[in-house]
């Protein structure tokens, strides 16, 4: 038999829900986010945070925004113990944010919880037991009514710790785990029974959090049991409806977003994603995708390196560089026709402006990020992309005619190199195949004159090393400087286009021309640069005649 045989698996049974009303509805505003990096990514570690990274953890978590933290499982861990001491004992918890700790329902685990509590102004004690069909039959082994037995005996032990320690203004939560896989109506059941215990009210709501710890379906029905469970629980408007994915089939972000839309009030969440097996739902992702929609997301996520930074050091996991938002590579573009369509969005933005640009959903500034590495080149690159990082880097200005002329230099490179192209290493590319280009002709000096209306040119080249004088004249320099090539020369020379501009701001500054000549009836391109703008302009001439004898390649171009 195939070991790969999908006949061993059945579809997860569809939700019998004919009048759902969550596929109308549009998130208006950020959920309550309740971040569990500390506890549920801690776990998820090959090697778990120590109480350094802990704290840097944490620290970032408050920076960020986060109202509700969840930071250990204390009863399970001493590291955690110990931390959870340690933040409420210096004082290092802000007024406005309440910590969270999770604890299975076993008095013991749950007496020292509360103890790891002590002294704290707020806290949410957060019970779980697992629910599922396969937990009760395959693990425990125990009936409907004894699984539900165990969440109400649970749930009284919370409530009497919580009364023996008044100084803290106490928030009950409960979770059934493995939520996706408990028929509904046990579901409800169990939940119900656990609020009988606790009795909420709207002054004192409790959190009912509905974990899909095993995506088992797709979004679609989890939004259908989230509704299914808004409108059969009892005390909902004292229930705080929470949401709790983990991302196995590649989906925790869309059924956190579906779910709220369904009606659940909160999420929990790890930045980046990280967590057990293929991780948490990503807050940073759901976050970003409200802001990416006029929303205010509720956590302030504009130094997204430095997020970056601390996760990756805290948890020794890599960010993949295609990951939404917070990857390296998610704002570039190699592809030419992109790198064009967004050259052209940008230049004509400015700020204010309601943000539309081709390929980029977000502005990249708004994360922390710079435009320079927006477009980057490879041998998929474009004109457009190249000019637009001449331009952004260097202060070139190129007429479409060099930008298509120069691209193919740099193709050919990036083919030959087999890699990505950098801004020096594209910028040392212009100057040796345009600016650089002074062989076998070079200018030595010029002097112009006015006569008749006319301009009068002379100028001294080397050819070949030799010492050579022209002299021409022409309406206009440049006209008087080709007619004198051409004699010298014996070329049929014509200008087609020109174009010049300053590289700064005062008279200091260096001036380019770029110019296309048509030499015996093929077109070549030049560049020239000095502080003098006619000769930065016969420079140019010079370096398009260069390139006809014969052009140089791109190959043989030295990167900075």
């Amino acid at each position: 038999m195939n070991p790969f045989d999908h006949r061993k698996y059945q579809a997860f049974p569809p939700i019998q829900l004919p009048n759902r009303r969550w596929p109308s509805q549009q998130i208006q505003q950020a959920p309550r986010w309740c971040s569990v990096d500390l506890r549920d990514g801690n776990q998820a570690l090959i090697e778990p945070m120590n109480p350094t990274q802990k704290m840097a953890l944490f620290k970032l978590l408050v920076e960020v925004g986060f109202k509700e933290i969840e930071v250990g499982f204390p009863a399970a861990s001493q590291t955690d113990f110990d931390f959870v001491r340690q933040i409420i004992e210096q004082g290092l918890i802000p007024e406005d944010v309440t910590i969270q700790v999770l604890t299975q329902a076993r008095e013991e685990l749950i007496q020292r919880s509360f103890e790891a509590l002590k002294g704290a102004r707020q806290a949410i004690m957060h019970l779980y037991n697992s629910t599922s069909t396969v937990q009760r039959e395959q693990v425990f082994a125990k009936s409907k009514d004894e699984i539900k037995a165990i969440a109400v005996q649970g749930a009284r032990w919370v409530q009497q710790c919580a009364e023996q320690q008044t100084e803290t203004d106490w928030t009950f939560e409960y979770s059934p785990e493995s939520f996706t896989g408990t028929e509904l109506e046990y579901a409800v059941e169990v939940c119900d029974a656990v609020n009988q215990v606790w009795r909420p009210t709207r002054e004192k709501p409790v959190i009912i959090n509905l974990p899909a710890t095993v995506e088992v379906a797709t979004p679609n029905v989890y939004a259908d049991q989230i509704e299914w469970m808004g409108d059969h629980i009892q005390y909902r408007d004292a229930v705080i409806i929470s949401l709790h994915t983990h991302n196995d089939r590649g989906c925790g972000v869309a059924a956190a977003e579906l779910g709220v839309m369904a009606g659940a009030d909160r999420v929990e969440g790890t930045l980046l994603g990280n967590g057990e097996r293929t991780g948490n739902m990503d807050i940073v992702t759901m976050a970003m995708n409200l802001y990416s929609q006029g929303i205010d997301p509720a956590l302030d996520l504009s130094n997204m390196d430095k997020i970056i930074q601390t996760v990756t050091e805290c948890t020794q996991l890599p960010v993949h560089p295609r990951h939404p938002y917070a990857g390296e590579l998610v704002f570039t573009a190699f592809s030419g026709s992109h790198q064009d369509a967004i050259k052209k969005c940008l230049q004509r933005y400015t700020p204010n402006d309601c943000w539309q640009v081709a390929y980029l959903p977000i502005d990249p500034a708004d994360l922390g990020r710079s435009y320079q590495e927006v477009i980057r080149i490879n041998s998929q690159s474009g004109k457009g992309g190249i000019a637009y990082i001449l331009e952004q880097d260097y202060g070139l200005q190129m007429p479409r005619w060099l930008q298509v002329d120069f691209s193919q230099h740099v193709q050919h490179y990036a083919e030959t190199e087999s890699a990505e192209v950098s801004p020096a290493t594209i910028y040392s590319i212009f100057e040796q195949s345009y600016i650089e280009r002074k062989e076998p002709v070079q200018l030595a000096g010029y002097q112009i004159s006015r006569q008749q209306e006319q301009d009068q040119l002379s100028a001294t080249l080397h050819i070949n090393d030799q010492a050579t004088l022209i002299s021409g004249n022409g309406q206009g320099v440049l006209d008087a400087f080709t007619s004198a090539l051409n004699h010298q020369l014996g070329h049929n020379m014509v200008l087609v286009d020109y174009s010049e501009h300053t590289l700064g701001d005062n008279e200091r500054s260096e001036a380019i021309a770029y110019i296309q000549l048509n030499i015996n009836n093929q077109r070549y391109c030049g560049v020239g640069k000095s502080k003098d703008i006619i000769e930065a302009s016969l420079q140019a001439v010079l370096s398009a005649v260069n390139s006809s004898m014969p052009a140089l390649e791109a190959r043989n171009v030295v990167p900075a």
